[in-house]
C-alpha cells in the first residue's frame, strides 16, 4: 500500500461512531500474530494482523486500533539472537484496523522492530521505541510517512506521551535510563537514570510525575516529569519480582504494576507512591495490564499461558481466566 492510500485510509476511519455499553478488551498475542477480542469474558474475534505485534492503541473514539507489528524474530530470555536467522524487515510497521469490520485497512511506517509507541492528544503522530536500532521513530499519520528519528539509549522499549502533549518518555532496557523527547522539536531534552532494565510508563493524570517499571530492579522509579528528575525509587517486593506492565486507575490514585515471573500485581498509591497492596497468584508471568472504565477490573496478559487473567480491582480475586491467542502481550481497555 502506497503512503497516499494508507493516509487515505487512515483517514476515512475518524468519523466511525463507537459502541455503546459494556467493555471490550483488546490484546495483542505476540506468538499467533492476531489482536482478540475479548466481550462478557470471552474471545468473539481474532484479528489477523500481522506478525509479532505487540504494543496497541486504540482510537479515542473507538473507530480503530493501531498495532505494532515486526519481522525481528522472537526470541526466548538469555537466547542467542544471532541464532535466530533475519529478520523480515517488510513485516516491520503499524498496522490500522478498522474495528467496525475487524479488517486491517492500512500499515503505517514504524521504522525498524517496532515494539511500543505512543500517539499525540491530538492525533497526530505516533512515537515508535525501535529496539533493535537504538532510535525513536516519529510518524505523521494524515502523511502515513516517518517525519523524523531520534537517537536513544540502548533497547528502547516503554513510550509514553505526557498528558500535555509536550514531552515523551522513552525507556531504555539496556542503558538503565529513560530518554525525555521534546515533543516538537523532537530534541532529546534529558536523559534521566532508573534502576535495572526499564520497562513501562505511566504519567499521573496531571503530568507532574511519572512511574516506570524496572524489571531487573525490582523497582519503579518515581520521576519529577517536569523537571525531569528522579524523586525516588520505590522496592517491589515478591518471589521472583520483575515488573513489566504499567497502569493507572480511570481516577489516578491507584498505578498497579505487573511482576512478570512474579505472578502478581502491586498496587500503589498515585499520591505517596508507597505500595499499598500485592495481588498474588494472577497468573502465569502477567505482563501487559488493562483497567476497566469504572476502575473495578483489571486485565493481565499472561504469556506462558496463552491467557488473560480478569482480576477484582479491590481484592485482587481473580474472577476469572480467558483462553486467548498465542503469547498475549499487550491490552488495551475501551467502552463498548
Amino acid at each position: 500500500m502506497t503512503p497516499l492510500v494508507a493516509a487515505a485510509a487512515v483517514a476515512a476511519l475518524v468519523g466511525v461512531p463507537a459502541q455503546a455499553g459494556g467493555t471490550r478488551v483488546y490484546v495483542s498475542n505476540e506468538a499467533s500474530g492476531d489482536v482478540s477480542v475479548i466481550e462478557n469474558d470471552a474471545v468473539v474475534a481474532r484479528i489477523p494482523v500481522g506478525k509479532r505485534p505487540r504494543g496497541l492503541w486504540l482510537s479515542p473514539d473507538g473507530a480503530r486500533l493501531y498495532v505494532a507489528v515486526s519481522g525481528s524474530p522472537r526470541a526466548a530470555p538469555g537466547q542467542d539472537e544471532s541464532r535466530l536467522g533475519p529478520p523480515d524487515r517488510a513485516a516491520d510497521g503499524i498496522a490500522v484496523v478498522e474495528l467496525r469490520s475487524s479488517t486491517v485497512v492500512a500499515r503505517l511506517p514504524g521504522g525498524r522492530d517496532p515494539e511500543a509507541f505512543d500517539v499525540t492528544p491530538d492525533g497526530a503522530r505516533l512515537f515508535i521505541s525501535n529496539e533493535d536500532a537504538a532510535t525513536v521513530s516519529v510518524v505523521d499519520i494524515a502523511q502515513a510517512k516517518v517525519i523524523g528519528s531520534v537517537p536513544v539509549g540502548a533497547e528502547p522499549e516503554g513510550v509514553t506521551v505526557r498528558p500535555d502533549g509536550r514531552v515523551v518518555y522513552v525507556t531504555s532496557e539496556e542503558a538503565d535510563e529513560v530518554s525525555a523527547i521534546d515533543a516538537g522539536s523532537l530534541a532529546l531534552v534529558a536523559r534521566i537514570k532508573t534502576a535495572h532494565r526499564p520497562r513501562a510508563i505511566v504519567f499521573t493524570p496531571d503530568g507532574r510525575r511519572a512511574f516506570v517499571s524496572c524489571e531487573q530492579g525490582a523497582a519503579v522509579e518515581l520521576i519529577d516529569a517536569v523537571a525531569h528528575r528522579p524523586i525516588r525509587r520505590i522496592r517491589i517486593e515478591g518471589a521472583g519480582a520483575k515488573p513489566m506492565g504499567i497502569a493507572r486507575s480511570p481516577d489516578g490514585t491507584r498505578v498497579y504494576v505487573t511482576t512478570g515471573r512474579g505472578g502478581s500485581i502491586a498496587v500503589l498509591d498515585a499520591a505517596t507512591g508507597r505500595v499499598t497492596a500485592r495481588f498474588s497468584n494472577v497468573g502465569a508471568r502477567p505482563w501487559g495490564i488493562g483497567v476497566s472504565g469504572d476502575g473495578k477490573l483489571l486485565y493481565t496478559a499472561n504469556g506462558p499461558s496463552d491467557d488473560v487473567s480478569v482480576v477484582d480491582a479491590s481484592t485482587g480475586k481473580v474472577l476469572r481466566r480467558i483462553p486467548n491467542g498465542g503469547s498475549p502481550w499487550g491490552i488495551a481497555v475501551a467502552p463498548r
